[in-house]
């Protein structure tokens, strides 16, 4: 039954006699029937992805084209008149995830269902998401971003579970959201709710009652936590998350006829950073109240949770205060304490323990207790084993592996490029959609001027494209002769948006000197700072005051512009990254576990401004010096900085006239005029007597590096072969890579 065929069916009239709300909600409903004819009929043996996030992204583009359905249905509707790009307007961006972390699990359901393997995904519901960014008088402000709705690719299902907190328990409810493989089977991404949540709770932006459980627990992705009640609520979010996923993985595991002694041959769980650890002493829990002993429980669970790391960031390490943990879940604080003590007894090391300052410390839980801990690019890995995690090292090296992060292919080419796409499977065939080593061959164009051309018109195409896009959605105007300069991610400090901003000042103040650009220049950020992380929302007033000041100046507006798209996420991305020349990558090293952006700019040909920090490293090794732009100290000066505490950034302020000019602008005459006090004075003073991140360091080779990229943009046709360059080497960051050797080395699905 074609689309058009089953849209009669439904609404007793054809396409072109539909409204575009009735032909969503029609190929949402087709899309989800060809989906069930294509669902794995599975293995013994099943993975869980337990997450906090799944950045999913709209769904309809992508679920048509992992069906093979997108030609016919882009074609049936054009017949009728229609349009698929205006369709899919109308579909709502699940709002599940924030950063990286979020978009890799999406990538990574993708790509375990596109190779077949037996997996789903589990995390949770939440009705509001992150929040949805809106900016005011050159600030961040928060506000509530609803995205479910009566016609939704969440299906209610009729699993439900009992969730015991200290003094109370909820009822959950399970909802499935199907994932397409490419040219493959379909799995499922399970998101657990509690009927209880009260969205009128919500009073002014995204404030609320944290202290009543019952009605916020899947509210909000992320809660504040600058105070006890938010800290608090965290703590019984991903524990309703994780003893939901242990309860579906036993009912699963006996169903298919496990005795639960060997849980292991059945289910195997990926612990996504720690916000799942608490999966394993609630599933010793349950197994003792299913029959076996405390000994029995612990050795099952050990042989079956294995534990992604990503970060060396102490924040994102969760350490529980006990307080915290007895109120929440004082069912799980005997089986924890159990685990500590068996640890103290081979290990005195108290920087191993499990407890210590009254502080349950997760990511050690997951270490002890699991069979793998992995790094997500090969220098994450090796400063895990040498420095962060190096004592854990000693005890366990067996269990450590590095797993270099990847990407889906189908979302980041096929839908949101398809004239490069479409260029590729004219040079090279159709092979790379499903093997991305292929674009290997890509290489051999890269001496012929007429295929550069082509690259570079495709460039052009989009760059056009996401003009018209942010000009139609922000009322923002941008010049597509420019060059993009872009730096879409979470806003950090570690990943330094305030150098970039710097970079700025320093080039605003060489064109009123009268030194202009060949090119005039777009500086594009993307990027939410979380609600209680008060340098990064300075660092996006300072951005934002910077685009008001540029924009408002003759003599620097036709040369220079600085945007800061407003409420950043897989939507935008999907226009931004296609269009995009040149990529920011400038995290200080040793601090960005790998970065994924950077892998989706490569793939659209965008040459990358780097540090050699994260999957840089192995992205410089594939495309060579003349391909990428690196820049600054690297991660052993870094690392021995902050071990002796030898770096004070107020002698390089000193020391460098045009760096303290820029930084001295900050708390200029001119940025107070459009700007707040207090949060200028604070991202100066943070930078002056702080600057943790050694943005002052680095200052003068990114300035001079950029420089000199601007410069070689102009041999177009040599940019163009750098293009290639990097298209061609980008099949190693494929997540399909990712998740065969996740399933080699550890799954064994």
């Amino acid at each position: 039954m074609t689309a058009n065929e089953y849209i009669k069916v439904r609404f007793g009239r054809h396409m072109d006699q539909c409204t575009n709300e009735e032909i969503y909600i029609g190929l949402l409903e087709y899309v989800k029937d060809k989906a069930k004819d294509r669902e794995i009929k599975g293995g013994k043996k099943k993975l869980y992805y337990i997450s906090a996030e799944f950045l999913i992204g709209k769904l309809l583009s992508n679920n048509l084209i992992n069906l093979g359905l997108y030609d016919e249905v882009k074609a049936e509707l054009e017949a009728c008149g229609k349009s698929l790009a205006e369709i899919e307007e109308i579909e709502v961006e699940p709002s599940l995830g924030n950063g990286g972390l979020g978009r890799l699990a999406a990538c990574f359901l993708d790509s375990i269902a596109t190779l077949g393997l037996n997996g789903d995904g589990v995390g949770l519901a939440y009705h509001m998401g992150l929040f949805k960014q809106v900016f005011e008088n050159n600030l961040q402000n928060e506000v509530p971003n609803p995205w479910m709705s009566e016609h939704s690719w969440m299906t209610k299902t009729d699993k439900t579970y009992k969730v015991d907190f200290g003094g109370f328990n909820v009822q959950s409810r399970m909802y499935d959201i199907d994932v397409t493989g490419y040219d493959s089977v379909s799995t499922k991404l399970h998101l657990f709710d509690v009927e209880t949540v009260d969205e009128s709770i919500i009073k002014d932006g995204i404030n609320f009652d944290k202290g009543e459980f019952t009605k916020n627990l899947t509210l909000f992705l992320y809660p504040d936590d600058s105070d006890d009640n938010g800290r608090l609520l965290r703590v019984y979010q991903q524990y309703f998350m994780v003893s939901n996923a242990a309860q579906l993985i036993l009912d699963e595991a006996v169903e298919k006829g496990s005795n639960l002694y060997d849980l292991a041959d059945y289910a195997v769980i990926q612990i996504n950073d720690t916000h799942p650890s608490m999966v394993i002493p609630e599933l010793i829990r349950l197994l003792q109240i299913r029959g076996l002993t405390m000994d029995e429980a612990i050795d099952v669970v050990s042989k079956c949770t294995a534990y992604t790391n990503h970060t060396i960031l102490a924040e994102a390490l969760e350490k529980w205060p006990i307080h915290f943990m007895m109120k929440a879940v004082p069912q799980l604080m005997p089986i924890i304490r159990e685990l500590h003590n068996r640890i103290a007894k081979k290990v005195s090391d108290p920087d191993v323990a499990i407890i210590k300052d009254d502080l349950v410390h997760m990511a050690h839980m997951d270490i002890h207790y699991g069979i793998s801990i992995n790094g997500v690019a090969a220098l994450h890995t090796e400063i895990l084993k040498e420095t962060e995690l190096n004592k854990f090292y000693k005890l366990y090296p067996e269990k450590f592996n590095n797993k270099t992060n990847g990407i889906t292919f189908r979302r980041w080419l096929l839908y949101c490029n398809p004239e490069l796409a479409k260029l590729i499977e004219e040079l090279i065939g159709p092979g790379f959609k499903k093997d991305a080593t292929e674009l290997k061959k890509l290489e051999q164009f890269m001496n012929d001027d007429a295929v550069v051309q082509k690259f570079l018109d495709v460039k052009n195409t989009r760059k056009t494209v996401l003009k018209n896009y942010l000009a139609k959605t922000q009322g923002i105007e941008i010049d597509d002769n420019s060059v993009y300069d872009i730096q879409i991610k979470r806003l950090h400090e570690y990943k330094r948006q305030q150098m970039n901003a710097l970079y700025v000042i320093n080039k605003y103040f060489e064109i009123k000197e009268g030194k202009k650009p060949a090119r005039p220049i777009t500086v594009i950020f993307g990027a939410k700072a979380a609600p209680a992380y008060v340098i990064a929302k300075d660092i996006i007033h300072l951005i934002l005051c910077l685009q008001e000041i540029i924009a408002k100046d003759p003599e620097v507006s036709p040369y220079l512009k600085v945007v800061m798209v407003e409420n950043y996420n897989v939507t935008l991305a999907e226009k931004l990254i296609p269009a995009c020349d040149i990529h920011e990558q400038i995290s200080l090293a040793s601090k960005e576990a790998s970065g994924t952006s950077n892998m989706k700019f490569m793939l659209n040909g965008a040459v990358a401004i780097g540090t050699m920090d994260g999957a840089n490293v192995e992205m410089h090794d594939f495309v060579g010096d003349d391909n990428i732009y690196i820049f600054g100290e690297d991660s052993d000066t870094v690392i021995k900085r902050y071990a002796d505490a030898s770096y004070v950034s107020r002698d390089y302020y000193e020391k460098d006239a045009n760096l303290k000019k820029c930084v001295d602008f900050i708390v200029s005459d001119k940025l107070m005029e459009v700007g707040q006090k207090e949060n200028l004075e604070r991202l100066y003073n943070e930078l002056l007597n702080k600057d943790w991140f050694m943005t002052f360091p680095d200052f003068k080779d990114y300035c001079e590096t950029k420089e000199k990229a601007y410069k070689e943009f102009e041999n177009r046709t040599e940019w163009g072969r750098k293009m290639i360059k990097n298209i061609a080497n980008a099949g190693f960051f494929s997540s399909d890579r990712t998740i065969a050797q996740y399933n080699e080395d550890i799954w064994k699905l």
